[in-house]
């Protein structure tokens, strides 16, 4: 499982665990446990967020997990609705009081609308007001890198507006099925690293044959040949489990994807996210 000794190197330099371990729908009285797990395994790069409700089981674990903090890199995110930099700095001290740490390794904006109006309103200067409370954090130390999720190429620019720093990460819904190539393209031209989150596509894409006749071909699984898409893609997946096999079996892709699946994955189109449907980063708003 070599890919859990692998990084990639921020544009400041702070390096990165090419597998993350996501937690979304994780209940804050299992992440400790989960979180926990998947360190012993190998896994050093943790997801969470303020609106998972989690960040205090995932903070325990990290603290119990036997393993120096120096050797873990923690995300979390400011919450969606917040727009404005008082609410922002009160939110991101509130992050590293639930989480017990002196400091995080990565805090993203977890979107450029409230999720009640994604993809809707104008946002513009509450994003930037945002972006200038993470960017005062990050100078004193409490952050070692700060990113955007969820935002397209024009909320990343009114960011840029006014910026000291530019993101260093924008964390993106993108899975075999749903590649987002001009905004990677994009992302890679600012030196914007991509995290992948939902790699596997909320699991619907286990049920599409032309994907299970490809990973057969490579005698892998399903989400396998999907994580190693995605990081072939120069991304970090963060598939979310809390099951030790299923986070043993994550990091098990060690093989080379070919060039022409590789562009036959990158065309593919699908977007059925079942239940997953219901929330708005996958409703197609």
């Amino acid at each position: 499982m070599t890919v859990l000794n692998e990084t990639y190197i921020l544009a400041n330099g702070v390096e990165i665990p090419k597998l993350g371990l996501g937690t979304w729908f994780i209940d804050d009285d299992k992440a400790a446990d989960a979180v926990k797990a998947a360190v012993g395994i190998g896994y050093r790069n943790i997801d969470t967020a303020q609106a998972y409700g989690n960040e205090r089981g995932v903070g325990e674990g990290i603290r119990t997990s036997g393993v120096a903090r120096g050797e873990l890199f923690v995300s979390t995110k400011l919450a969606a609705e917040i727009k404005d930099y008082d609410g922002a700095v009160a939110a991101i001290d509130g992050s590293l009081e639930k989480l017990g740490l002196d400091y995080i390794d990565l805090m993203l904006i977890h979107s450029p609308q409230p999720w009640d109006d994604f993809r809707g309103g104008e946002y513009a200067e509450g994003n930037r007001q945002a972006w200038r409370a993470l960017e005062e954090v990050h100078a004193a130390g409490k952050i070692r890198a700060i990113g955007v999720s969820n935002f397209l190429q024009e909320d990343i620019e009114n960011i840029l507006s006014s910026a000291t720093l530019v993101p260093h990460v924008n964390q993106l819904l993108v899975h075999a099925g749903n590649t987002p190539s001009e905004l990677l393209a994009y992302c890679k031209s600012k030196d914007i690293l991509v995290q992948a989150y939902s790699p596997i596509a909320h699991g619907e894409i286990l049920k599409n044959a032309e994907v299970q006749a490809m990973a057969g071909t490579y005698g892998v699984t399903v989400p396998q040949l999907c994580i190693r898409f995605t990081l072939q893609l120069g991304a970090v997946p963060l598939p979310k489990t809390a099951n030790p096999e299923h986070m043993r079996s994550n990091a098990e892709v060690d093989f080379e994807i070919s060039e022409e699946d590789m562009a036959t994955l990158r065309d593919l189109h699908a977007k059925d996210y079942g239940d997953a449907s219901a929330f708005p980063v996958y409703s197609g708003k």
